[in-house]
């Protein structure tokens, strides 16, 4: 389950060691905690503790074509000057995080009580340290560049094996990071590998491209990293770290795109957008006189702007719509002044194909082309959206596999199989399951099971589409509650078709 502490999280990390300055670091947390309680974001700083006596050789002046050691020699303080620090964010309101690079400084950091502890990319693959970090017990943020999509694989593996609270980070370990290198498109497979957890984008662009965190976030990027700092006189900013002005601007993106992005569900429509789309639309007009009782046709009705409210819109033309009342030539025809035709049985089941389908697309279930489908509807295809099931017949052998998919609201009445034993479980969406008396909320994934003779009735509120895996189902093996529903015959309560019956309803 996703921890709601990682979502929309932002990680300032403080570049360049805030240059071994507290007091410059001081600054640097003060100018940036502006914007932070401005916009009220979910923010953390970001140390990066190293134990120089141990993580550098004793011999380091042999080693120093590594450009890094004579800069963390330079910007190095003490656990003392970090504790000042820690506590200087605390006091403005901010969460804290620390990248360990050495097991001492994840000791450090859990008797700290930082925040987060973050692994960074270039220690991905440092299992000694990976174990230490998993032991602290602390929130776990990943970053990933540089591994394959199998070394991600593993982390998530081990981490979950460990019980870890933890999220990951889209990432190019390249500093400054050319656009042609984002890929931002794999944050959206690593949100579909890993639904489970929160997926983030440590930035190393240009600090003045606003562009990035608006596709990041559209991707599913719910988290989000950048390197920080303050340039004066006396200290510069290096090429992919952002200051206070470019940090407001990069917030002011992030803010754009989450208006723009708004929900995944289709939000209900607006006044405006109804008034806008109906000065657009044709309304029915007729041709000639059309007398009382007379039927609409193509011949006597033609289709116009502008559409007047109440009136029948073009797209509401059907065969059996009559007239209460005669109508003039070149009049609108309104809503009130016809009888449309009753809605049929084979339009019921016919939209809920539809609906379904797109089910099925949204949860990535494919189908062949050799399956059966039941349309379950135990008061009449009528009340079919309120009491039923679609059942996709798989396979009926010595076992049985269904999927049975509800829509949102459906209910399947309380039933019991003599000779079957059946398993559920879902695949998308929640499912109310009652069973003996006895209530279960099933989520994806969570099973149940019904025992022959024990009593089970099953709905949704918002759908679910969830699978059957049994022993062999016989026609005649369900008992019900209701007995009205046990003297209706098979076919009155079932309508059944080859595939979904495109010809056969």
């Amino acid at each position: 389950m996703k921890n709601k502490k990682f979502n929309n999280l932002f990680i300032l990390d403080l570049a360049n060691n805030h240059q071994g300055d507290i007091q410059h670091a001081k600054v640097i947390i003060s100018k940036f905690s502006e914007t932070i309680k401005k916009f009220s974001l979910n923010a953390t700083i970001k140390f990066q503790f190293r134990q120089l006596e141990t993580f550098i050789h004793p011999e380091f002046e042999k080693y120093k074509f590594n450009k890094h050691l004579s800069r963390f020699q330079d910007t190095r303080l003490g656990i003392d000057q970090y504790k000042v620090l820690l506590e200087f964010i605390k006091k403005n309101g901010l969460l804290s995080c620390c990248t360990p690079f050495d097991e001492k400084s994840v000791e450090y950091i859990s008797e700290m009580s930082f925040d987060f502890i973050k692994l960074a990319s270039c220690s991905a693959k440092d299992w000694p340290l990976i174990e230490k970090i998993a032991n602290a017990n602390m929130p776990i943020i990943f970053s990933t560049g540089g591994l394959e999509l199998s070394d991600i694989d593993d982390l998530v593996s081990f981490f979950e094996h460990k019980g870890s609270d933890f999220a990951l980070m889209h990432c190019v370990s390249i500093y400054p990071t050319p656009k042609e290198m984002f890929n931002l498109n794999f944050i959206e497979t690593l949100g579909k590998r890993y639904p489970d957890r929160v997926i983030g984008w440590s930035t190393h662009e240009a600090p003045d491209d606003y562009n990035v965190i608006k596709i990041a976030y559209a991707k599913g990027a719910r988290m989000f990293e950048r390197h920080i700092g303050l340039e004066t006189e006396k200290y510069k900013l290096n090429a992919y770290s952002c200051n206070p002005d470019q940090f407001l601007n990069w917030i002011e993106s992030y803010k754009y795109v989450l208006d723009a992005c708004g929900s995944f569900q289709k939000p209900k429509i607006s006044d405006d957008e109804k008034l806008g789309i109906e000065s657009l639309i044709r309304g029915i007009y007729a041709k000639k006189n059309i007398l009382k009782g007379e039927e609409l046709s193509r011949e006597n009705t033609f289709f116009a702007m502008p559409y007047n409210s109440l009136q029948i819109k073009s797209g509401d033309f059907q065969k059996n719509i009559f007239t209460k009342e005669t109508v003039k030539k070149n009049e609108p025809i309104f809503e009130g002044n016809v009888i449309f035709p009753s809605i049929s049985d084979t339009k019921i089941i016919k939209d809920s194909i539809h609906e379904v389908k797109a089910m099925l697309r949204e949860s990535r279930i494919e189908l062949n082309s050799e399956f059966e489908v039941e349309y379950s509807h135990h008061y009449g295809i009528e009340n079919f959206r309120k009491t039923g099931a679609i059942i996709i017949n798989c396979i009926n052998r010595t076992y049985c596999k269904k999927l049975i998919i509800l829509l949102p609201g459906q209910k399947h009445p309380s039933h019991f199989h003599p000779r079957k034993e059946e398993t559920f479980q879902v695949l998308s969406g929640l499912l109310d399951v009652y069973i003996d008396g006895h209530h279960k909320k099933l989520s994806p994934g969570q099973t149940c099971l019904v025992q022959p003779g024990v009593w089970h009735s099953f709905q949704s509120e918002l759908g679910c589409i969830f699978e059957e895996v049994s022993t062999t189902h016989y026609d005649n093996d369900s008992t019900y509650k209701d007995k009205k529903i046990n003297a209706m015959r098979r076919e009155d309560r079932k309508t059944i078709v080859d595939n979904w019956g495109r010809f056969q309803i």
